[in-house]
């Protein structure tokens, strides 16, 4: 995954939240959070640019819902699972 791909998918994601929530600073600390939420998932591995995007709208949607940095990240992980299960099932399924 390359840094570029982190870049877009924080971008797009952090885009979309100021675009939803006009009372949201540019600078508010979600946008931090949401950055090493996103790169910490190099560690986990290799993510195409359009998973990284779910991931990163699926944390902020979390992080607004439950107040809490690690249950937004447990539940932004278990989108991203759903959706890579949901691309590894055969068609038809």
């Amino acid at each position: 995954m390359t840094s570029q791909a982190i870049e877009g998918a924080c971008a797009f994601a952090w885009r979309n939240y100021l675009l939803r929530d006009s009372s949201i600073s540019e600078n508010d600390s979600r946008r931090s959070a949401l950055y090493r939420y996103v790169s910490n998932l190099r560690d986990t591995g290799d993510y195409d640019f359009g998973l990284l995007q779910i991931a990163a709208v699926a944390y902020l949607k979390k992080l607004d819902e439950l107040h809490d940095d690690r249950s937004a990240r447990l539940a932004a992980d278990q989108a991203l699972a759903e959706r890579l299960k949901s691309r590894s099932a055969p068609a038809g399924t």
